[in-house]
């Protein structure tokens, strides 16, 4: 008998070796920098729910596996053919309020997709008075630990052309209830200054945004050589890459059919009479009438702007700067007579709202424009705002934008050396789209009484 239980122990002890030796081989499988809790594995999708004390000093996301996504520019599904736990899951968020929009960036990087990280170390800005200026650090931030941003983001440092990251910020969009994310853009080969090309994953962002029933318009940014002739060439190009697309945004006015919409960021950079060869009926580079007319949407600063804004033909305008006071379009005191020159002139108004505003981690120089986010309490403050003039569309700043801490996106406390992170404690990470989320139901029985 005890040869036996000997035999046994023996025999016991070996498979609980095997185990752990091919427990070992199949961890070493997965791919680089995809342990539990990383923010770069493939196919995680961060969930977190209300921290305690020690979540708060771990920020270890807890690891949700989401279905594979296939690559950019790939149809994911024909219509019919919807994935029905996918479809059970949307049936528990709510609706897509095609009337909120939220600006959203895909120009961040890190090695494992992009070979380096883009974005994430960002300069620090110098000041234009160099006496100023002399006060101040020098250099560029050294991700993952140390980022261009005051916050830091649950998904950590992440690359834009993840699709797991496209998918999950897709989820935390249709969780708040946001329809429509306005995509910054550059044409084809060409970036803003500290960044890379990122036309190529527009498809990316598409596709993903079709599976959780939400829309892509355009933003687009001051890139060099922006005039009539060149706006006429890349609204063409969107219209005929990417206007057959299913999550493509069209507006649908009282008036008329749906047509496409355009922000154009910093119009004011242009003339109104060189707007006017693109936007009016008689410009030499008109898309009026043509097929790629749309409602372009002109960005508004300072008063003055108005009278350039008519001149040049656009069709709204809206405001995008999150800091209230910073300029008159951003100021929510202004925002009444904004929408009154609105409606007098058939123009779209579209203010923007934030979170807050913090960019000092890139121009540490500039905190007398911070707005501390007050608990959410800046937030609903603009927002009702923003409800309150009856406003068109209400476009937030922004669904990403870290570098000025503006983002409604997922962020975790975080300290690295001697830097300690701003977070969204007492609450949860999610918070921001929970306060978006109620506002969203708030603006659609408002906009049913206005309609009435």
């Amino acid at each position: 008998m005890a040869r036996v239980r000997l035999k046994s122990c023996v025999v016991a002890a070996v498979l609980v070796l095997l185990i752990f030796v091919i427990t070992t081989a199949l961890k070493s499988l997965r791919p680089a920098g995809s342990v539990t809790g990383s923010p770069f594995g493939l196919g995680l999708l961060p969930h977190l729910s209300k921290m305690d004390k020690k979540d708060a000093e771990t920020h270890v996301p807890e690891q949700v596996v989401v279905a594979e996504v296939p690559p950019a520019g790939v149809n994911r599904k024909s219509p019919g053919m919807e994935t029905p736990g996918l479809d059970a899951s949307l049936k528990n968020l709510p609706a897509p309020n095609y009337n909120l929009h939220a600006f959203y960036y895909t120009w961040y990087g890190n090695p494992q997709f992009d070979g380096k990280y883009i974005h994430w170390d960002h300069p620090v800005v110098p000041h234009w008075d160099p006496k100023v200026d002399a006060g101040y650090p020098k250099g560029r931030h050294s991700p993952p630990e140390d980022i261009g941003a005051n916050f830091y983001p649950a998904l950590g440092a992440y690359s834009s052309r993840d699709p797991s990251v496209v998918e999950a910020h897709m989820l935390q969009l249709r969780t708040a209830a946001v329809g429509v994310l306005a995509l910054s853009w550059y044409p084809p080969g060409m970036k803003d200054d500290n960044g890379e090309p990122t036309d190529d994953i527009v498809p990316l962002v598409l596709d993903l945004a079709l599976k959780y029933q939400l829309k892509v318009v355009f933003h687009i940014e001051p890139y060099k050589g922006r005039d009539a002739q060149s706006m006429f060439t890349n609204i063409k190009y969107i219209v005929e890459k990417y206007g057959n697309h299913p999550a493509f945004y069209r507006y649908k006015s009282s008036s008329g059919a749906p047509r496409p919409l355009f922000y154009i960021y910093d119009s004011y950079l242009v003339g109104p009479d060189e707007w006017a060869g693109l936007l009016k009926d008689t410009g030499h580079h008109s898309v009026r009438n043509t097929p790629y007319d749309g409602l372009f949407v002109a960005l508004l600063v300072e008063e003055k702007h108005k009278n350039d804004i008519l001149t040049a033909g656009f069709d709204g305008v809206y405001t995008y700067f999150a800091t209230n006071g910073f300029t008159y379009g951003s100021s929510h005191s202004n925002w009444r007579s904004i929408k009154g020159f609105c409606d007098r002139n058939e123009l779209l108004f579209i203010p923007s709202v934030g979170p807050g505003y913090m960019d000092t981690s890139i121009r540490p120089w500039n905190g007398q424009n911070t707005r501390h986010r007050i608990n959410g309490k800046y937030y609903e403050t603009a927002l009702g705002a923003a409800v309150d003039v009856r406003a068109d569309i209400i476009s937030i700043t922004s669904f990403n934008e870290w570098h000025e801490g503006t983002q409604i996106e997922k962020a975790i406390p975080k300290t690295a050396g001697k830097t300690v992170y701003q977070d969204y404690l007492p609450h949860k990470s999610d918070i921001y789209l929970e306060v978006t989320r109620k506002w969203s139901d708030i603006f659609v029985k408002e906009r049913e009484k206005w309609l009435m």
